[in-house]
């Protein structure tokens, strides 16, 4: 094992820790491109390995952390303050699998009166190993001039070799091409009963009509099910791989399509076959952010993978409908190419970032779907208005089966 010197570290850091004296620096983030952070370990001490992302939010990490869509990403977060309120049993977005956080300060002890449990100690349950003391604005400059990177995160002493980790990290797959949904989908169908948070039930039920949907899980989060739940429908959450046999047993008011992680393109032929049946039946379909991208596909647009994608709760879009702006909350690495849409597909939302496409309709089915999240958590609820829309769809397609 080579040596490892400690000598140059503190370039790293350009503020001062009231305990820095008592802290060694203990861990190593290495990126793709041959550049090495060192800082101090937080969280689980396993090994995180993923496409390295950046976000944006100043508030959230928790319901960011526990984001499905973020499986096997390293997220570096801009806002220093991380942790500082701890974390709670009731914010899970759902089942974490991200392989990593980076912070610029050392998470605080947690003050607030919503926190069930220290931040760091979550981590560890969750087995998610975090590095602190990183320039992260630094971290974000790097990244934007990239179009991929993938990082490790280990915790090391000086006996360890660094050339070891870059192997494994060289070896690992990127984004681009990879499959990821079929790995966290639920393997069972299930209902959802869970109505909003007291502290986010902002929305009042505009019809008492119960209606039924099927709601496929590529990584959903519990805050789509809830505001879906809150507009009076009765929720199937099916599988990714549910057979439209299965589907139609249930006679559902209406489709939705979830968030989840990964490259669209490379989904299995057999759900892009699903799809396109089901765009058929003329059945109402709503998508979100990788279901939004599906449902593209199915209908004859590409998409690709984008430079440094879209990742916090601030990003203004333009609803080219009503000709106002939105300001959203998203996470995506991956758009739909505006140049392959079909004829049939009308752009409803653009990005004021970067142009890019944010939301669709079909011309003449009752099909839509967006980039970014309505559903927020964290971020805002300008757009919450598409789940009303969502349930009014699907009100008139009940309405008509019994005419």
């Amino acid at each position: 094992m080579n040596d490892f010197k400690f000598s140059n570290l503190n370039s790293y850091i350009p503020f001062n820790f009231s305990n820095q004296n008592n802290l060694s620096k203990n861990s190593v983030l290495i990126l793709e491109t041959g550049e090495k952070f060192f800082g101090y370990s937080f969280g689980s001490e396993k090994l995180g390995i993923g496409e390295l992302c950046f976000n944006t939010s100043m508030t959230g990490y928790q319901e960011i952390i526990t984001d499905p869509s973020y499986t096997n990403q390293i997220i570096n977060f801009t806002f220093p303050h991380i942790g500082n309120v701890g974390a709670n049993f009731n914010d899970y977005e759902g089942e974490s699998n991200v392989s990593g956080i980076i912070t610029r300060q050392i998470p605080s002890k947690e003050s607030n009166w919503r926190s069930d449990k220290n931040f760091s100690e979550w981590l560890k349950d969750l087995s998610i190993p975090g590095i602190s003391g990183i320039d992260t604005r630094k971290l974000t400059k790097i990244i934007r001039k990239k179009k991929s990177i993938n990082a490790i995160i280990a915790k090391i002493d000086k006996t360890d070799n660094l050339d070891e980790l870059n192997e494994i990290l060289q070896s690992h797959p990127s984004m681009n091409g990879l499959e990821l949904f079929s790995k966290i989908s639920t393997k069972k169908e299930y209902q959802w009963n869970q109505k909003l948070h007291n502290l986010l039930r902002l929305h009042e039920k505009q019809n008492d009509k119960r209606l039924k949907i099927v709601a496929f899980d590529f990584g959903i989060k519990s805050n789509i099910l809830r505001n879906l739940y809150e507009r009076n429908f009765e929720i199937c959450v099916v599988p990714h791989n549910t057979t439209i046999e299965n589907i139609l047993s249930k006679n559902p008011d209406g489709i939705f399509l979830s968030n989840g992680p990964g490259d669209p393109k490379a989904s299995d032929a057999f759900v892009f076959k699903l799809l396109k049946n089901l765009t058929s039946l003329k059945i109402p379909i709503f998508g979100i952010c990788i279901g939004h991208q599906l449902i593209a596909l199915s209908l004859g647009a590409q998409t690709s993978k984008m430079k440094q994608g879209h990742r916090g709760a601030n990003h203004p879009v333009k609803n080219l409908e009503t000709n106002s702006v939105e300001i959203t909350s998203q996470n995506h690495g991956f758009i739909v190419d505006q140049n392959s849409l079909p004829n049939n597909l009308q752009i409803t939302h653009v990005s004021l970032f970067d142009q890019s496409i944010e939301g669709l309709k079909h011309k003449e089915l009752p099909i839509f779907s967006v980039q970014f999240h309505p559903e927020a958590s964290p971020g805002p609820i300008d757009t919450s208005y598409l789940f009303d829309k969502f349930y009014n769809l699907c009100l008139e397609y009940n309405n008509a089966k019994k005419n």
